[in-house]
Parts: C-alpha cells; structure tokens; sequence
C-alpha cells in the first residue's frame, strides 16, 4: 500500500499542474467525463513561437487522454483578418503534428451573442451608452476608489433594445454607441465595472459579409463560444487571470438564458492560465512582426530570423525539436524568460539524431595533390546518417584537386594547430590522409591571400581499406571535389536582436529616446542577423535533396534545404551551429 501511494506521488509530480488538473476533472465526472479543448486564434497575423506552446497543450492532452481538440478562429475583429493569416494557421498547425476534430469561428456564433444579449438587455443587465471612450473610461475609477454611473445605467428597456438595433443598422457612427453590460461600477475588480460588450465597427466580414456593423468584444464572445461547443477546458495564458470571474459570469449568464442551470459547476468550461513562452533576443508582439514585414526588413513572415512558426520551418527547425522543447520548460503560474540556447539546444538534439550528413565548403581554397593522377577519379562512399543505418549511403567523388575550408590551412602555425599546415598531416574525411608540402605549402595572390594548397596522398591510406587506420595528430577535415562540386548559396542566420530583452528594450528606447516604430527597432537590432555566401561548394548530393530537408554540413552546423532552392542554384540556410558558441 505504502508502495503503490509513493508511485502515486510521483507520477503526479511527473505532470504539469495542467495535465493533472484533466487528470482529476476526468476521475470526478466533470463534463460528463468528455475531455473537449479548442485553440482559439485571432487570424490577423502569423503564428508565432509563443503559439506553439498552447496549440502542444491543446491538441497535446485532449490526444493522450481522449479527447477532441477544435480550431476555432477568433474572428470578431474584421478591421485585421484575412483569409491569408487563416490558411497560414491550418498549416503551421499541421507541420506541428495536430489535427482538430472540427474548425469553427466565432463568427458562427454572431446571432446567438446577439440573441443573448437582447435578453440580457430584456433582464436589465444591459444598457446603451452614448459616451465616448475616453468618459467611460474615466468613470470607470481606479483601484482604490469605485467608479461612477453612467447617466444612461437607468435607462428604459425599450429605449435600450431600439438603440441597440440601430448600433447594427448601419447608420450609425462607430463610437457613438457601445452596449455594456450591467454589473457592479464599485467592484474591486475593474472588469466587471459594466464593460463593453459591443460596439460598431461598420467593417463587413469575410465571413459574414454585411449582415452585421456592430460585433461583439472579446470578453464577451471567448467564454460563451466555448460553452456552445461543449469545450471542458479553456487554456489561456496569465494576462487573461482577471478575465476569469468575467468570463465565469458571462458562461453562467448564459446558462441561465438557455435554462440550463442544472449541476453548473460540473456542466462548463473552465479557464485554467499558465506563462507564457517567453525567450530572451526574440520579440513576439504580431504588431511589431507586422512591421518588420511592411517595412522590409525581413523577406516576410517566414523569413528564417522571424520567430513565427513558419519562420522557424524555413530555417530548419523541426517540429519534433520545438514540442521536446516544449515539453522541457512546461507550464507553471510563474512567467519567466527562457534563454534562446535551450530551444537551440533542442533543436541540436532532434538535428543529430534525423540529418543527413553532407560536404560543403563555405569559404574555399584549392587543394591539389600533386601526386595524384590529373585523370583519374574514385567514387567514395559516405553514410548519410550514423544515428540511423536506414538512411543509407551515397557516393562522393575524390579527384585531385579539392575544395575545403579556408580557415582549415595556415601557413604559420603552431603547435596546437591540428589542420592543414606545411609538413603537417590530416586525413580527408572518406578518403586519404594527405600531408602539407613544406618547401612550397602555397601559392598567394598579389594581395598576400592564399589561392592554392599543395599536399601528396599516402595512397595506402584509403578509408575502409586495410591500413587506412594509420594514426596521425591532424584533425580530420572536410572537403569537396573541384571536379564536381556545385556553386550555392549559403545564407547565415544570426538572431536578429542584440539585447537579450527586446521587448523591454524597445519601450526604453521609445520612451528615452524619442525613436518611434521602425526606427526604434533598428536601434536594437544586431548588425550581423544575416550573412550571404555566394562562392560556396557542396558536393552534388545536397543538390538533390527535397526543400526544407534536414542537414548538417560537416564540422560547420546543420542547414536545410531553402524553398526558393534549385538543383541548378541550390540554396541553404543554416539552422544552427554544431555548438553553443554565444553561451560558451
């Protein structure tokens, strides 16, 4: 007994609070046993890193424990959505792993909000106010002393209900009349000092056209959406703990309209908070990504310096990499900045274990062996993947003059230099060990840089044959045939913030600095987010590959394959570096 309670504890510990929270409602009977989630997004941007987070809990536990996850597109603001932003969603979704039982928007439930809030204004628990934003808000009070009344609390059902009709009508100017709710202007939760519930907007929607100029807020429109669709759990992040009671109310408000007040407690949804996902050198508000876009700084929302999930794809990040990241940070009530190396670090995890080994040389110099035959050319195999023998082999081509790296050679070096260096030896990966000639290493131009390496090859050292393994203190290095390696462009991703909080930097900047926008960004940006190579080699192997393939470029980093790639103009990004070279 004591044995199997110990068990208990730890595989409750083993949880997030979340999961244990579905894990204790599914054992009492809460919503009839049904476990029903949704992720509800606002289509008028891109989804970003810090969506990732909920959309894994959403469709994660409603798929471990049962139960349905629905897509539901939060739509009550037409001045900003488009159908773009709503495709761009459904994919990021899919390439994460998920799939929705169903897709809704909040625009299905348009009618019944309106329905109900006639009602609510029939029980006297709405009313029409003609003032202007800038009143209401200062009747609402402050934190320590209660607000004041409209002059239009009082006013007749009647008179309410035609007002509320012609807020809808068309003809009415948006801002001249807002419904709110009736509830409590002295209440010590600032919420429920009668706030807005609807107002005019005059905007048709893509979804619903015409029919409707005055749309429901937010607040009024999450937590009754959810009851509609059966949702159990409503997920949501910290800023939305004071949203609860009103969504609470709202839920229960509307229970009542439709007469269902039965068990209320076990028959809702009900919205649980936990922290956001933050990291450090991102910025992930969607106003500021939106402007980076509109003012070219990047190529576009899935520009591989973006944050958005998009973003992270173009790059080479995997899905796998993102959710074990994930899983690693959990959920908690605490918000906290997460440090970039840890997703970096993840993603390193998942690159090694799925990329495909290739060659390419990014800053080349010529090798010549002079004393390999000028005509002859070896076929070389090399494994595609060590961590998995399923990804077969491929064949290199060895010929006598080579690419590799630049800062592979020196011609003054010292003793710890384990490269390519006059009278110095290092095996070519795949092939033979070769050593530096000493009385003439190089050839220079007339600038003093090198152009050509001169080696000889220990014929009797070819990898995979007997006495190949003739050891040497030289590092092994990698390299590409002159005779067929193809010309790519390499483009280097760097973060593209040089603070590690741009979202508190860029109000400094705003606030001390008088910079706006843009330019206020730019201020903080890190001059080297990008930088593209357009003299660099890689062996034909890689110019075969499928867009976004994973792939690590030897002793440089992991890279994929660009979409915009050809097999006759190949282009690679680079993902991330073999190393934590920032944090070392």
């Amino acid at each position: 007994m004591i044995e199997k309670t110990m068990n208990e504890n730890e595989e409750k510990k083993s949880v997030s609070f979340v999961e244990q929270m579905v894990i204790d409602d599914l054992a009492a009977g809460k919503n009839g046993g049904r476990l029903q989630t949704r992720f509800p997004p606002e289509p008028n941007g891109y989804l970003h890193i810090g969506h990732a987070k909920a959309i894994a809990i959403d469709f994660g536990l409603a798929k471990k424990y049962g139960g349905e996850c629905n897509l539901r597109f939060d739509d009550t603001n037409p001045t900003k959505e488009d159908t773009e932003y709503i495709e761009s969603i459904e994919n990021d979704i899919k390439w994460l792993g998920f799939q929705w039982a169903h897709v809704y928007y909040a625009s299905d439930y348009f009618q019944k909000l309106w329905d109900f809030a006639v009602w609510l204004i029939k029980q006297g628990r709405a009313y029409v106010d003609e003032q202007s934003s800038e009143v209401i808000a200062q009747q609402k009070g402050t934190t320590t002393s209660p607000g004041t009344n409209s002059p239009f609390r009082d006013r007749p059902v009647e008179e309410n209900l035609k007002l509320f009709e012609f807020m809808n009508s068309g003809k009415c100017e948006p801002g001249t009349l807002v419904l709110r709710a009736k509830i409590d202007m002295a209440h010590p939760n600032m919420l429920f000092r009668d706030p807005l519930i609807y107002r005019v907007l005059n905007i048709p929607h893509v979804k619903t056209g015409t029919k409707w100029n005055a749309y429901p807020m937010y607040d009024f429109t999450h937590g009754q959406s959810d009851y509609l669709e059966g949702v159990t759990h409503s997920w949501c992040t910290l800023e939305f703990v004071e949203h609860r009671p009103l969504y609470d109310l709202f839920v229960t408000w509307m229970k009542e309209w439709r007469g269902e007040t039965d068990n209320i407690e076990d028959n809702r949804p009900r919205q649980t908070e936990f922290n956001k996902l933050n990291l450090n050198y991102i910025l992930l508000s969607k106003r500021n990504l939106r402007l980076l876009v509109s003012e070219g700084v990047v190529s576009g929302w899935d520009d591989p310096r973006m944050p958005t999930i998009c973003g992270f794809r173009r790059r080479g990040y995997s899905p796998e990499s993102i959710k074990n990241f994930i899983d690693k940070i959990g959920y908690t009530k605490i918000d906290a900045l997460n440090d970039m190396a840890l997703l970096e670090s993840a993603v390193r995890d998942d690159l090694n274990a799925r990329s495909l080994r290739v060659s390419a040389v990014l800053d080349p110099v010529k090798v010549v062996i002079t004393n390999y035959p000028e005509d002859k050319i070896e076929h070389m195999t090399a494994i595609n993947n060590p961590g998995n023998e399923a990804d077969g082999t491929h064949e290199v081509e060895f010929s006598r003059e080579l690419w590799i790296e630049r800062d592979d050679f020196m011609e003054e070096a010292d003793k710890k230099f384990m490269r390519l260096a006059p009278g110095k030896e290092v095996r070519l990966k795949n092939a033979y060990i070769v050593k530096c000639d000493e009385e003439h290493p190089c050839d220079k131009d007339s600038e003093g840089r090198v152009t050509t390496i001169y080696c000889t090859y220990d014929p009797e050292t070819r990898s995979g044959q007997p006495g190949a393994d003739r050891k040497i203190k030289g590092k092994t290095l990698h390299w590409v045939s002159c005779h067929n390696a193809v010309k790519a462009e390499v483009r280097l991703y760097d973060r593209l913030w040089k603070v590690e909080n741009p979202r508190d930097e860029l109000k400094r900047i705003e606030e001390e600095e008088g910079l706006k926008g843009i330019d206020a960004m730019r201020a903080m940006m890190n001059p080297d987010n990008l930088r593209v190579l357009t003299n660099s080699y890689v062996e034909p192997f890689a110019t075969q590959l499928q867009p976004l393939s994973y792939l690590q470029f030897q002793r440089i980093g992991y890279f994929n394959v660009d979409p915009d790639s050809t097999p006759e103009k190949p282009i690679f990004n680079r993902t991330v570096g073999l190393k934590d070279s920032k944090n070392k």
